[in-house]
């Protein structure tokens, strides 16, 4: 692969919701581009993109995640250069949201209202994905 293509990787985040045991979809939002999206991140040189997706989550979102099923690949350019972003649907396991320096606050919300916050539309398709991968439709 090209040195000059981003490689990133994140997950579709989801738990049972501790009210009905719905499916909730965790949303980050990133203050430097007021945005809402799963969270994701530039893999570290050399780095696996699952390995990745799993530790860009945690340091989103304070969570720890089970992978799951993998998900569509997103290509799309970013100042001039290709971007490449490996997707996963994680189901988190443990943890607490700390607000930090790249994401100061996160959802969790059920699929149809986190397709709605969702900024960009590669990330609402990836929740339409998520749904059928899951048999959640």
């Amino acid at each position: 692969m090209s040195d000059d293509v981003i490689r990133a990787a994140g997950c579709v985040l989801w738990r049972r919701s501790p009210v009905d045991g719905e499916p909730q979809i965790c949303l980050v939002h990133r203050p430097r581009y007021d945005d809402w999206s799963h969270p994701k991140g530039k893999l570290k040189r050399g780095e696996d993109p699952l390995t990745g997706a799993l530790r860009e989550v945690e340091e989103e979102t304070g969570y720890t995640a089970v992978p799951g099923a993998p998900l569509p690949t997103a290509h799309y350019e970013v100042n001039g250069r290709p971007k490449q972003v490996h997707y996963w649907a994680a189901e988190a396991t443990a943890g607490f949201f700390v607000p930090n320096r790249e994401v100061d606050r996160i959802l969790w919300l059920p699929p149809t209202a986190a397709r709605a916050r969702l900024t960009q539309p590669r990330d609402r398709e990836l929740v339409d994905v998520f749904l059928n991968v899951l048999n959640l439709t």
